[in-house]
């Protein structure tokens, strides 16, 4: 077993019933736009995610289109996670479903 796949509409679900988004997107990117609560996440902040992280919460990882999270997703998973998710579709798919539910240039 590893992580599962989740379409946008069970992630604003779990998000509700309070899992943890982690965005993987670049920093410029994120800064733009990105799902209100997401936690960006890079290379330089994982560890201390990880060390600071309840590895039994829920966990959903976005990336642009929903490619790249898959890895990622694949990764917390190997350092304990035990409930990750790589949301299908990624941020497009968030923007498409909710174009009003976008963090804009924080």
């Amino acid at each position: 077993m590893s992580f599962k796949h989740i379409d946008v509409l069970h992630t604003a679900e779990l998000q509700q019933q309070g899992a943890v988004l982690v965005d993987i997107r670049d920093p410029e990117s994120f800064a733009v736009a990105h799902v209100p609560g997401a936690i960006h996440l890079d290379n330089y902040s994982l560890a201390e995610f990880i060390a600071q992280a309840d590895l039994d919460a829920p966990t959903i990882v976005i990336c642009y289109h929903g490619h790249s999270s898959q890895g990622a997703a694949h990764y917390l998973y190997q350092q304990g996670f035990e409930q990750v998710y790589s949301m299908d579709g990624g941020f497009e798919a968030w923007r498409m479903q909710w174009p009003e539910q976008v963090v804009q240039g924080s």
